[in-house]
């Protein structure tokens, strides 16, 4: 089945090959210069060529046959195949059966063959090829009446009768009379399989426009006829017919220098038409999908085809050529003019195909430096493609510069490439720098730095070559000839490569400030606190030797928080909000009355502490001020301490914890948090459990 459906995709895409082909044709046959060599030649004469309308409503008819022919399905397109081919080979029956008997005419012979042993082989031949014949149009029509096909044999059968030569002749006439009347009935028979097809065609067009809409009709025909595919292969034949029709009207192979001239001159004249254009542009998409695919193999092997990226499959590449080759208006130019402005554009293709592929190595280069992997190879694949993309963009830079003249276009090919040269720079440092980590094996920890510096230098870098093209476009169109197309691409330059860059830019760099200000309103943790805590960082899940305090009593390092919050602004454990505005919080082993929190006060922390112990007091009136319930609260502050882990916590604390507990729980700004007891959800729930315990023991 396998193997059936390969034949089948095959042929879907062979057999509309030739329809393109007509299209092709028709497309470069100018009808008006055509009859005026016919004017000016012998056949002017001819009454067939003094009806010049006829021939243009032949020319419309070409255009309509030869996309009904794109669009037959694949079943009546082989049947339509088999039935040309049986129509040739009938046609080649007959012409042996002509040149048998022109053979025999020259002759003159015309006893028994068996005496003559040249009119004997003649005769074997003759024989032997129309029986094949016959063989092939009765498999081809899957019929067993041969005789259908046997007309061919009737003047070898009147030559071995002995019939005379000039009845023989008359004979072979007979035989194509009849041949041809045969190809005339089965046309009229099957007259109206061509209406019954278009009907049932529009019948079941018109139920898809009607259920799904014209979009799904749309990509339904395009996935039926694979037109990707089929362009591409009509513009490798016609690249490869017009190769050969160069070689074999030459008889000294070409230099080297020539080999490329010809290789874009039949490039350019194979993009002619718009048909041609198009298999220009698929076949570029192709070729472009080719190379990524290769360059995904060569890094990670099988693993690439996994996650397939949209973005890398050459369509980037193919758009870029179609926009470019529309808006010069390639197809209309000469082919040497056309040969130069198609060499630009490949170049751009070029430094696009350059550009995908740097999109693809730079994540796994990064991962692979970051990652333990002590692989030489992937190191040394990695390594090698990043020092491909670095030296080949800049040398093409160079043979630009060296062999045309600079202008808009060309300076967007150099600053292409530039940009691919310095993004691969970047990310080969950042590379070196994860090696030197991991082969210190202790985190630096400057790096986050080191390497924000990197990425800043080299963006900035190729935000001042983008900053370039767009002075050098603008002082062309003000100085300059100007032209829409030139300004539309300033324009697009200057909001894509300048402004949005830029913009993303600052957001980074703000962010990077606002992430510095909430680590330094953190309090550090001390020494006491770090042995009391005894655990790793939950980011990097290495030891902490020093480390910042959340709101939310969790231990962290300083250089990962700081990325973390990069990304969002909450703890990465309780996923509380980290504000900008942060008061130092000490940590629930610590918090002591003996023992005061990092970088505070003592005389602070009792003023904390006396806080919610008045307001409490407001809070329950002078009837909690006069139970006789405090002189009892040893036994509460027992529990509340075997279950908090604090030998002299106050149960005062914890019943205002218990009563902010019922506020917002991501509230981290409150400064009434004390002990054990602090703003996240984990911490406010045990707060409340141990006052629901107190008061149930009072």
């Amino acid at each position: 089945m396998a193997m059936k459906s390969r034949v089948e995709a095959v042929l879907n895409v062979g057999l509309r090959i030739p329809s393109i082909m007509l299209l092709e044709v028709l497309y470069r046959w100018d009808v008006s210069s055509f009859f005026q060599k016919i004017q000016r030649s012998s056949l002017n004469n001819n009454p067939l060529f003094q009806y010049k309308y006829i021939a243009l409503y032949l020319h419309y008819v070409g255009y309509i046959l030869s996309l009904v022919l794109l669009t037959l399905p694949r079943q009546h397109l082989v049947q339509l195949y088999l039935y040309v081919l049986t129509a040739l080979l009938l046609f080649a029956g007959h012409q042996l059966s002509r040149d048998y008997v022109r053979g025999e005419l020259d002759s003159g012979y015309e006893g028994p063959l068996y005496l003559e042993p040249l009119s004997m082989n003649r005769f074997t031949t003759a024989l032997i090829g129309q029986v094949v014949v016959c063989t092939l149009c009765s498999c081809v029509m899957q019929t067993k009446q041969i005789w259908l096909f046997s007309a061919h044999l009737l003047p070898l059968v009147a030559r071995l009768c002995l019939v005379p030569l000039e009845t023989i002749v008359f004979i072979n006439r007979f035989a194509m009379i009849f041949t041809g009347l045969e190809v005339l009935y089965f046309i009229a028979a099957n007259l109206l399989v061509p209406y019954n097809l278009a009907k049932t065609a529009y019948r079941e067009l018109v139920q898809v426009v009607e259920v799904y809409g014209l979009l799904a009709l749309g990509m339904s025909l395009w996935n039926q006829l694979v037109l990707p595919v089929l362009f591409m292969c009509f513009w490798l034949v016609l690249f490869a017919l017009q190769i050969y029709t160069y070689f074999s009207t030459r008889d000294q192979p070409p230099s080297r220098e020539r080999l490329l001239f010809l290789f874009l001159t039949s490039i350019a004249e194979c993009c002619s038409t718009p048909y041609s254009l198009l298999g220009l542009v698929f076949t570029v998409s192709f070729v472009a999908l080719g190379v990524l695919t290769l360059c995904k193999f060569y890094l990670q092997g099988y693993r690439a085809f996994m996650n397939d990226n949209a973005m890398h499959r050459g369509m980037t590449e193919g758009i870029t050529l179609l926009i470019l080759a529309v808006q010069t208006g390639l197809i209309e130019l000469q082919v040497i003019h056309r040969a130069f402005l198609l060499s630009i554009i490949l170049f751009i293709v070029v430094a696009s195909i350059l550009q995908s592929m740097l999109e693809i190595a730079d994540p796994i280069v990064l991962a692979l430096g970051a990652s333990r992997d002590k692989s030489l190879w992937k190191h040394f694949r990695a390594v090698s493609l990043c020092l491909f993309l670095l030296v080949f963009p800049a040398y093409m830079a160079y043979m630009i510069c060296q062999f045309f003249r600079m202008d808009f276009w060309l300076l967007i090919i150099i600053s292409s490439s530039i940009l691919t040269s310095l993004q691969v720079l970047g990310t080969l440092l950042i590379y070196i720098l994860f090696m030197v980590e991991e082969f210190r094996k202790a985190p630096v920890e400057n790096m986050d730095e080191v390497i924000y510096c990197v990425n800043g230098t080299y963006r900035l870098l190729e935000f001042l070559v983008a900053v370039c093209v767009v002075a050098y476009g603008v002082s062309e169109t003000l100085f300059g000839e100007w032209t829409v197309m030139g300004s539309t691409i300033i324009l697009v330059h200057s909001y894509y490569n300048v402004w949005l860059r830029a913009q993303l830019g600052w957001q980074s760099f703000l962010l990077r400030r606002d992430a510095v200000h909430k680590i330094q309103s953190m309090p550090t943790a001390s020494t006491l606190q770090l042995q009391e805590h005894n655990d790793i960082c939950s980011i990097c899940f290495q030891d902490m030797k020093s480390a910042v305090i959340t709101p939310c009593s969790h231990f962290f390092h300083a250089a990962c928080l700081k990325k973390w919050l990069y990304v969002q602004e909450t703890c990465p454990l309780c996923h509380g909000q980290l504000k900008s505005q942060l008061q130092p919080v000490s940590s629930p082993g610590a918090a002591t009355q003996g023992d005061p929190p990092a970088n505070q006060n003592p005389a602070e922390v009792e003023q904390e502490q006396s806080e919610p112990q008045m307001e409490l007091d407001t809070e329950e009136g002078t009837q909690a001020k006069n139970t006789p319930l405090v002189e009892t609260s040893a036994e509460p502050e027992l529990e509340m301490d075997s279950l908090s882990g604090s030998s002299k916590a106050q149960p005062k604390e914890c019943d205002v914890a218990a009563e902010s507990s019922t506020g917002p729980a991501g509230d981290l700004d409150n400064d009434d948090d004390g002990g054990s007891c602090s703003s996240s959800d984990v911490h406010s729930a045990s707060c409340a459990n141990d006052s629901a315990q107190l008061l149930s023991a009072y």
